[in-house]
């Protein structure tokens, strides 16, 4: 995908969902860094609101092998947040796929769901960060 085009599709994203979908996990982030306990949920929060208001041309990794610790987080945030989150996604990816030009917005909506159940552990990159399965 070409930089203009992955461009293009970032402002459409921008104007059509992505703003309110960052907006929402910037207002989580903050929620969750209120208490000292949950400061990792807020910060990857943050993280993920950054690739939800500019999805193309970036991707999500996995870090490696995560500790008990992000292990027990990831269920605590999949119970109380991830599974609301990944709706959102999902009510909000519907009306993106009624029109053609709609069709990859919701592709990376959809995309977003596996972050947003299980963010701890998780790292955004661009998507050519990998060239031939290897990282740079």
């Amino acid at each position: 995908m070409t930089d203009l085009v992955r461009g293009l599709l970032n402002i459409i994203w921008l104007l059509f969902g992505g703003l309110w979908l960052a907006l929402g996990y910037v207002l989580a982030g903050i929620i969750c860094c209120l208490l000292i306990v949950t400061i990792p949920f807020g910060i990857a929060s943050f993280r993920i609101a950054g690739y939800a208001l500019w999805p193309f041309g970036r991707t999500v990794v996995d870090r490696g092998p995560v500790g008990a610790f992000s292990t027990l987080g990831n269920i605590i945030w999949l119970i109380f947040a991830g599974i609301w989150i990944a709706i959102s996604h999902v009510l909000t990816a519907i009306p993106m796929f009624v029109s053609i030009i709609g069709i990859p917005l919701g592709i990376a909506n959809l995309k977003m769901i596996p972050v947003s159940l299980m963010p701890l552990g998780k790292e955004i990159v661009p998507s050519d960060y990998f060239i031939g399965n290897v990282r740079r």
